[in-house]
């Protein structure tokens, strides 16, 4: 997948987390500091229904717009921490305190990579 076309993915990722109401909404680019991906996609959700709606929203609008289905989803029934990989972007979604006690931004951002999403 070409960088364009990883975040074009990343972007409509987080189009589908906002629809949701999707709290907090950033792109990572990690592609220089990781092999794994190019884009973390993370977001908080109040609840756990709302981690499932939005990780069903995000899955269905990649499928509808870029004919993807994901590598690997784990959590996304748990409703604490959700991932949605597409091999290039993956995306996390999280409960409140599960994102502060991961902390994904602090682990990965270097003040230049890191895009808050606003619709």
């Amino acid at each position: 997948m070409s960088l364009e076309t990883s975040k074009n993915l990343a972007l409509a990722a987080c189009r589908a987390l906002s629809e949701k109401r999707g709290k907090d909404i950033v792109t990572l680019y990690v592609r220089e500091k990781t092999a794994i991906c190019d884009y973390f996609v993370i977001a908080s959700a109040s609840n756990a229904p709302q981690i499932r709606a939005m990780g069903e929203r995000v899955e269905e609008l990649i499928e509808k717009e870029f004919g993807l289905e994901p590598t690997r989803t784990e959590g996304v029934r748990d409703g604490r921490w959700a991932v949605i990989d597409y091999g290039d972007v993956i995306v996390h979604i999280f409960n409140d305190d599960t994102r502060l006690f991961y902390h994904l931004e602090r682990l990965w951002a270097d003040g230049q990579n890191m895009e808050k999403y606003e619709d």
